[in-house]
């Protein structure tokens, strides 16, 4: 069943597409808008603000952390009675090295803090810290897939793998609109939603909002 939404939609296909196609033209957005350089890097308040913008035209959920436990396979993310424990902690970890950086984006990973999002949500919020401490983001269009979900599966025993294969992808193109939209199409694909580019919505979406003016 798909989760209740503000779509009214009750077809999980449809809400996919409809979700797809709303979130990504909403993260377009704050790359034109610079939402993105207002928020503080490596703060919750930062992530959960990205996750508001993605998703409150489709969830009443957006940007509110979870009341409900979630699993993915046999692992178990933390658990809602800690999860606002696991936050503060997180909040606290140093994010002045990549490999600082990256073991924080795994913790956040773990505590997996909204209903649903959170992988699309907190890779924003990634690139958002490396942006401000290293000058540097992931070119997620040269990180594969299957590579990047088992890295991520593995990360919470060991996390060299992961570290290896975003440092592999990095760039300092950090304002490169190009980056930022392939980026974004190859962060959705991660999580099986490739129906649209985000390049396309986003030039549709001003052009809509040049006919209304």
């Amino acid at each position: 069943m798909p989760l209740e939404n503000k779509l009214g939609l009750t077809n999980a296909v449809e809400l996919a597409l409809e979700e797809e196609r709303i979130s990504k033209t909403r993260a377009a957005e704050m790359f034109e808008n610079g939402l993105l350089e207002s928020l503080r890097p490596g703060s919750f308040e930062a992530l959960r603000k990205i996750h508001e913008y993605l998703f409150s035209d489709i969830y009443d959920f957006a940007g509110q952390i979870r009341t409900v436990n979630l699993a993915k396979g046999n692992f178990r993310f933390a658990p809602v009675m800690y999860l606002r424990q696991a936050i503060q902690e997180i909040e606290k970890m140093p994010q002045d090295t990549y490999d600082h950086i990256i073991e924080k984006y795994v913790e956040m990973n773990i505590a997996h803090p909204f209903r649903e999002g959170n992988g699309r949500s907190t890779r924003l919020w990634l690139d958002l810290i490396l942006k401000n401490e290293l000058g540097l983001v992931v070119d997620w269009s040269k990180v594969d897939k299957s590579d990047y979900l088992m890295a991520m599966e593995r990360s919470p025993v060991k996390d060299l793998e992961i570290k290896a294969l975003l440092k592999e992808a990095l760039t300092d193109r950090i304002y490169d609109r190009q980056v930022y939209m392939k980026g974004l199409d190859a962060s959705y694909k991660y999580e099986g939603y490739e129906a649209y580019k985000t390049d396309d919505l986003s030039r549709e979406n001003e052009l809509e909002e040049d006919l209304e003016r």
